[in-house]
């Protein structure tokens, strides 16, 4: 499966997860945006970039990058993305199903890549491990924010 296609897979299940966390869902026309969903909480919206993982075999751990990609047909830029770019990101593990929902300021402060360890073979769990499946966060940011509208506008 090709980047763009795990890609695509992850924001059809972010959409399913939003949907059964009876969020609204929106999605922008294009790919230009720094974000790839808006999900609307009773009228507040946040902007949503969906990151999907992959399986790095030496260490066990799933792996997303929390970099912008940019390509073109010769060239691959990477650059990092800015606290105004998008209010969570949403980094998917397909073959388990699971999401992480990271807040923007979080996601950023990491390096240039997340290890998500889902193997109990450690003894202190990562700090990642607080953001595992906490779609929580997102209801709680809409309550102390009420009628953002994202900056859509």
């Amino acid at each position: 499966m090709d980047t763009k296609l795990r890609g695509d897979v992850a924001e059809q299940a972010a959409i399913l997860q939003a949907l059964n966390h009876e969020l609204g869902v929106l999605r922008p026309i294009g790919d230009r945006l720094p974000y790839d969903l808006v999900f609307d909480v009773s009228g507040t919206l946040f902007k949503i970039q969906v990151k999907c993982a992959w399986l790095d075999l030496s260490s066990g751990n799933y792996v997303v990058d929390n970099r912008r990609t940019k390509t073109n047909r010769r060239v691959m830029l990477r650059e990092a993305y800015r606290v105004s770019d998008f209010d969570f990101a949403l980094a998917y593990i397909q073959p388990i199903d699971l999401f992480y929902v990271f807040p923007v300021h979080i996601f950023i402060d990491y390096g240039s890549e997340i290890h998500l360890v889902e193997a109990d073979k450690r003894q202190r769990k990562p700090l990642s491990a607080t953001y595992r499946d906490a779609w929580h966060l997102i209801l709680q940011k809409a309550q102390t924010e009420p009628c953002k509208d994202a900056g859509l506008s």
